[in-house]
């Protein structure tokens, strides 16, 4: 394999998607810039997937922050793979192509790699991110997911984006893409959380059986933004044995958790914004976990979930009720 794509898989639809991306989400206090910066570090470092969403509300930082890096020499547009996500006010067929066009106006480019579902929830269109009622509940669409897709793949063939896919999907809401009459590109990825304490075995199988990447998030569990998760929740990166073979291999325990997603066949996605950190979390491709520390990393898995989506929970496409 030529040296540009031994660092990627190959999706389904013929593209490459390298298997190291950078997540750019910030909770809300952080500012709006330190995004930009960190995805140029992330960019000089040798990232080259970038992964963002209209959600996390800094796609004009991350845009100008490629543009800059592509403006200096450091790579080309083609060079970056960039996903961003539809956002669950805009899944109504006919507001798909006007979100992701909004998404490219602010990046000031002219496609994007991947365009995913940001997850299976549908909620009231609008300006509002979480649009809610007088008693503070979000408020939900019913929208067809089938529906929803259908105007992706027409994002597609427009060439606004090279691929599409999903994210938070179950095996059934996929099945339901799947067994879509008329389908014309199947999901090229499902992006989930996933870690040592949810390692998503049997998501991973479907998904590799019906030729999907999945993509982890969270692979670190190092967020914490208490908006989406319980401060109680425990420290992944706090497990001793993640540490003890992180230990053996003079590896810190992050470059042990993200190196375990790249054995599975898993894209791993690793956020921070930290210089030395993400220095860090590319280094990971010049060591390997034996078939021992695998196994024993595949035993620290729980099921446990950090990103519950919990006022979700009585929307008719909640995902997270299936086992996988």
């Amino acid at each position: 394999m030529d040296l540009k794509h031994s660092r990627s898989v190959r999706l389904n639809d013929g593209h490459f998607m390298p298997v190291l991306g950078f997540g750019t989400y910030a909770p809300e206090d952080t500012p709006k810039s330190k995004a930009g910066e960190a995805t140029k570090v992330a960019i000089d470092v040798g990232f080259r997937h970038i992964d963002a969403a209209y959600f996390y509300q800094n796609e004009e930082e991350v845009g100008k922050a490629i543009r800059e890096k592509v403006a200096d020499g450091t790579v080309k547009r083609e060079d970056i793979f960039y996903t961003t996500k539809l956002w669950t006010t805009f899944f109504r067929p006919e507001l798909v192509r006007p979100a992701l066009e909004r998404s490219l106006e602010k990046l000031q480019l002219d496609y994007v790699d991947l365009f995913i579902i940001h997850n299976p929830l549908a909620m009231k269109p609008g300006e509002e991110l979480l649009p809610k009622d007088a008693s503070g509940n979000i408020i939900f669409d019913t929208v067809d997911l089938r529906d929803t897709w259908e105007a992706l793949e027409k994002c597609k063939d427009a060439g606004l984006t090279r691929s599409i896919g999903v994210s938070n999907f179950n095996h059934k809401q996929l099945e339901l893409i799947l067994n879509k009459p008329g389908l014309k590109y199947k999901p090229a990825c499902n992006q989930v959380e996933c870690h040592p304490y949810l390692n998503q075995s049997k998501l991973l199988e479907f998904c590799k059986s019906k030729d999907i990447v999945l993509v982890a998030y969270s692979a670190l569990a190092s967020h914490r933004d208490p908006k989406w998760m319980d401060p109680e929740s425990p420290y992944l990166l706090e497990e001793p044995i993640l540490k003890s073979i992180a230990k053996k291999h003079s590896r810190s325990p992050g470059q042990v958790a993200l190196r375990y997603q790249l054995q599975r066949g898993v894209v791993v996605l690793a956020k921070s914004f930290s210089e030395k950190r993400i220095k860090e979390n590319f280094q990971v491709f010049d060591f390997e976990l034996t078939p021992e520390d695998m196994k024993a990393i595949d035993g620290l898995n729980r099921n446990f979930r950090y990103t519950k989506l919990q006022f979700a929970v009585d929307h008719s496409y909640y995902p997270f009720s299936e086992e996988y």
